[in-house]
């Protein structure tokens, strides 16, 4: 009874236009049309020929291979750090985590925005600096840069899971290697790292998934501009489907991009498996 709210949701909502899309996916349907012909797989065929797909393909997977490692990375740093005893260990553990509360929201995206606007903070600093501004969202080769460092400012969540893993690794362990004489970047190769494997794998699992899916901070920073250097799949598939009407080739996205995070998936689930079984 009480997980019946969830269930009647995840089906009506999330498992049903699933279905349906991938029905659509292989049908000539378009929004407004009365009824959709079998046409088996020209809607993918035609999808591999777009140039706009495979660019917004590549432009996502440059987005989430940086973002990633990067936001994994200042994660753990963050979360060693606050494992040690302090008396504002709890105070800085909330206002670390505080971004990934509010970090996703279009309205901090449209603050982060005005951060790398032209007269924004980051382009003052550079002219109190004596340094020449930069036009980030102007500029097709930087425009991804600051949507990657606002991901990154959202390691909050992943620090909160490293920081209870690293808090289940027992301090004798580490007793036991400094009475042996190992330095501190050795305990943490050799203990710290080996033992925070399965927290480190359901990270990378799950922000690889969370990055290629990443749309709406995208959307109302860029709007995939300029030009489509921001442009990522889901984007495309947005105004494939619903703002050019044309729902089996939106559909189409959908199948593909699926099919390409559980790939991706796989792969970085075996690559952490590979690597924790390595080094332990």
């Amino acid at each position: 009874v009480f997980a019946f709210p969830f269930i009647f949701g995840f089906v009506c909502f999330s498992l049903i236009p699933v279905c349906i899309s991938f029905y659509y996916a292989f049908t000539n349907y378009s929004l407004g049309s009365k009824t959709a012909a079998f046409i088996g797989f020209k809607n993918f065929l035609r999808l591999f020929q777009d140039e706009v797909f495979l660019k917004s393909l590549a432009i996502t997977l440059k987005y989430v291979l940086i973002s990633v490692p990067l936001k994994l990375t200042f994660a753990l740093l963050v979360a060693y750090l606050l494992t040690r005893p302090s008396r504002m260990v709890t105070f800085y553990r909330s206002l670390y985590y505080l971004p990934s509360l509010v970090g996703g929201s279009v309205a901090v995206a449209l603050v982060w925005k005005q951060l790398f606007a032209r007269k924004g903070l980051f382009n003052s600093v550079l002219a109190n600096m004596d340094m020449s501004t930069i036009n980030w969202f102007g500029n097709q080769k930087l425009a991804l840069y600051p949507l990657i460092l606002m991901s990154v400012w959202q390691f909050g969540s992943s620090m909160i899971i490293f920081a209870a893993g690293l808090k289940e690794i027992p301090v004798s362990y580490y007793e036991a290697a400094r009475i042996d004489g190992a330095r501190g970047y050795q305990s943490f190769f050799r203990i710290t790292l080996p033992l925070m494997c399965p927290s480190v794998k359901i990270v990378a699992v799950t922000g690889l998934i969370g990055g290629m899916k990443a749309f709406d901070v995208i959307y109302s920073m860029t709007s995939g501009g300029p030009g489509d250097a921001t442009q990522t799949v889901m984007m495309v598939m947005m105004r494939k489907g619903i703002s050019d009407g044309f729902y089996n080739q939106g559909a189409a996205f959908g199948v593909v991009f699926f099919v390409v995070v559980m790939i991706l998936s796989a792969i970085m689930n075996t690559i952490m498996q590979k690597w924790s079984d390595s080094i332990q």
